[in-house]
């Protein structure tokens, strides 16, 4: 199709009427390829805007919670002043006691003033321990005899069964005294000899379930250890700040729900109070916290 070449609009004018007629058919016939081909002519395409980065949201986790320290000495002594009050001043408490479930650890100081002499060792009552001197000075002997308070009125309630077949006894010294550390009063040995045995107000009775293992019952067995005088030395010298006896637990519960129990022969009289616990050790250290001896269950 020659007529189809490019060719000046004068040039085809100039033609005859005939030729002129085809050509303008002609241009009308391919008006629509012409701009068919336009309309797919490649265009420079639009940039695409680049997609923001997903951000991802991070999972929340849950917090862990602290653990719960034990409970010590301070913390013991606090608990039985209340417990205390509450029996003295005659308050029901119906809640749930906090005190229940929770472990604790308590060291007591004992040894702290000079150190009782074999051949006159000084009374102390079951439940409490002890130092002394033993033959010539060359050791020292530490002791704890746990206090039988199976039949304590105390322990035993009328018409509860608390389904204990052993329960013994350790008494906290000094509960006037909240830190581990030996007094800072030096003792009067002339009052001393006038005032004779302190009375306990506030301890730890370890109960024993009935049908279960008596592998951690003492039965009358004291906790003993001797204290040795270094390798190579000749001279034993009992530690300034004294020892301390460890004794780590549950706090368990009376039959009533309650941590502890205490009991008064008159108003005018503290209570004594007591603590269920089931025990889980017991220990002699020195003060640092370095262990001498240890009984565990077991």
């Amino acid at each position: 199709m020659a007529f189809l070449r490019e060719q000046p609009a004068s040039s085809i004018l100039r033609r005859g009427p005939a030729r002129r007629i085809v050509a303008c058919f002609a241009l009308v016939a391919l008006a629509p390829i012409l701009i068919q081909c336009d309309l797919y002519r490649p265009r420079d395409k639009a940039p695409v805007p680049a997609e923001a980065p997903e951000t991802t949201t991070p999972p929340k986790v849950a917090a862990t919670p602290a653990p719960v320290p034990p409970l010590g000495r301070a913390e013991i002594i606090a608990a039985a002043a209340r417990a205390a009050s509450d029996y003295a001043s005659g308050t029901a408490t119906q809640d749930t006691d906090p005190l229940v479930g929770r472990a604790f650890s308590v060291r007591t100081p004992f040894g702290c003033g000079p150190i009782a002499e074999a051949a006159n060792p000084v009374a102390a009552p079951a439940g409490l321990a002890r130092a002394e001197w033993g033959s010539e000075r060359k050791t020292i002997q530490l002791s704890l005899d746990p206090d039988n308070w199976t039949g304590s009125a105390l322990i035993t309630a009328p018409g509860v069964q608390p389904g204990w077949e052993a329960v013994e006894g350790f008494w906290l010294a000094r509960p006037w005294l909240a830190t581990e550390a030996c007094p800072g009063v030096a003792r009067d040995p002339l009052q001393a000899a006038a005032s004779g045995v302190v009375a306990q107000t506030v301890g730890l009775a370890a109960v024993f379930q009935e049908g279960a293992s008596r592998v951690a019952r003492r039965n009358g067995r004291a906790y003993v250890f001797t204290v040795r005088p270094e390798r190579d030395a000749t001279i034993l010298t009992p530690p300034a700040d004294g020892y301390r006896v460890l004794i780590q637990g549950r706090v368990s519960a009376f039959p009533e729900g309650r941590a502890f129990r205490c009991r008064a022969t008159s108003p005018d009289q503290r209570p004594i109070c007591v603590a269920a616990i089931t025990l889980d050790r017991v220990a002699f250290t020195l003060a640092d916290g370095t262990v001498l001896s240890e009984w565990r269950p077991g």
